[in-house]
């Protein structure tokens, strides 16, 4: 089966770069094929300069090899040979009201006959809006509903953990979903349900970032509200080279280093010992990235 889940998500990296280059209406997505010497290649699409996206990028990937000694001591995993397969999104906006936005599906299985899917959405504003926050919590619940009644629930909170930067004590936004190592045996769906579940919430991605960026105008912004918008990205860079596994995975599996890192940001600003000004809206977001609210119910 790993030929048409392959094929599946080849198809929805080409669904979201045409939906995102309509949501744009300036920028246009350029691919480039890449080989992998050990077996395998992928896609990459990379947008820049576009009216609201400064940098984007939608990855696909195939690929296969042996297990080697990095990836069983890095990813604790065990087998001989493997086979990957997934797309993996990240879009920077020009605009500091426009969040980031991630995304990634994945598909792994060992020569052993052992498998699992992967994946999630995550979103991190520069400024947080509770409003927007439910907005984008709600959609995400809504298609995990439509597939298990337990993924929200558990998903959630699991983002919540996994996109968390322990050395600043504050979360990297406003979460999302995401689950890993999912099968049949832990979640009672077949292989084929599980790859319906994401397809359907890649689907969602273009879907989900659309309702940000339309949600209300904007005004040219401040430069006060740029450089805030460089720290935020500096946060973003951290927490990807320190504590991401699929970074590491990518890395680990001699992956493209090209396309692993097409998930930082253009430019980026780090200011030592920062602190906003009181009762300022950065001081709002920082107070919100400290905490871990329910969306939903708010």
């Amino acid at each position: 089966m790993r030929e048409e889940i392959s094929e599946q998500f080849r198809a929805l990296q080409l669904h979201i770069t045409e939906k995102l280059e309509r949501m744009d209406a300036l920028g246009k997505f350029h691919e480039d094929s890449w080989t992998r010497s050990e077996g395998g290649g992928g896609f990459t699409r990379v947008i820049k300069n576009g009216a609201i996206l400064e940098k984007g990028g939608v990855a696909f990937s195939a690929v296969h090899g042996d297990v080697s000694d990095d990836m069983k001591q890095q990813l604790q995993m065990e087998g001989a040979s493997f086979f990957a397969t997934g797309v993996s999104i990240v879009l920077h906006p020009k605009h500091p009201r426009h969040p980031i936005m991630h995304m990634n599906v994945r598909y792994f299985e060992l020569d052993s006959g052992e498998y699992w899917f992967g994946g999630g959405i995550d979103m991190t504003p520069h400024y947080v809006d509770k409003s927007k926050a439910m907005l984008f919590h709600r959609s995400l619940k809504e298609v995990c509903d439509r597939h298990h009644p337990a993924f929200y629930k558990e998903f959630k909170p699991w983002a919540d953990r996994y996109f968390f930067l322990p050395h600043r004590g504050e979360t990297r936004g406003i979460g999302g979903i995401f689950y890993d190592h999912k099968n049949e045996q832990n979640t009672g769906l077949s292989k084929t349900a599980l790859l319906h579940f994401s397809i359907a919430l890649g689907e969602l991605f273009p879907v989900v970032y659309s309702e940000q960026v339309n949600f209300n105008e904007l005004t040219e912004p401040t430069i006060e509200e740029k450089q805030w918008q460089a720290l935020r990205r500096g946060r973003y860079v951290e927490f990807n080279l320190l504590h991401d596994k699929g970074t590491k995975f990518g890395i680990y599996s001699g992956g493209r280093t090209e396309s692993i890192l097409m998930s930082m940001p253009p430019e980026a600003n780090w200011e030592y010992d920062y602190t906003p000004t009181s009762d300022s809206e950065e001081e709002a977001t920082l107070n919100i990235l400290k905490t871990i609210p329910d969306w939903i119910s708010q």
